[in-house]
């Protein structure tokens, strides 16, 4: 199947599937005019891929993830991976509430410092 067959099929931009190749997500092989050849899974491997993205992971966990969405089996390593992932977000999430709290204190002090009327 050809990139842009596997784009349209899957809903997703050819530059979409260039950078899953690049990222090590999606292979594909080369014809002898050198167009990518992807395999009759690739679509379901990019939808998949889809699926994972939104859920906070980065490209380097989502491939390790992919193995095992292959296999069909969670064994515990892949269980700890994901639990050490939700922890890195539940620390993004953290830090990005005590930035909007620095940040609405200064708006606060910034507005009783302005002479105009409120």
């Amino acid at each position: 199947m050809r990139i842009g067959e596997v784009a349209a099929k899957a809903g997703v931009s050819v530059r979409a599937l260039r950078y899953y190749e690049q990222q090590d997500l999606l292979h594909s092989t080369r014809n002898p005019g050198g167009q990518r050849q992807y395999p009759a899974g690739a679509v379901e491997r990019v939808r998949l891929i889809q699926r994972l993205y939104p859920q906070g992971l980065p490209s380097r966990t989502i491939r390790e993830v992919l193995p095992f969405a292959d296999s069909g089996e969670a064994p515990p390593q892949l269980l700890d991976l994901l639990e050490a992932e939700r922890d890195r977000l539940d620390r993004q999430m953290t830090d990005l509430r005590q930035a909007r709290t620095r940040l609405h204190a200064c708006i606060t002090e910034a507005r009783d410092q302005d002479p105009r009327p409120h």
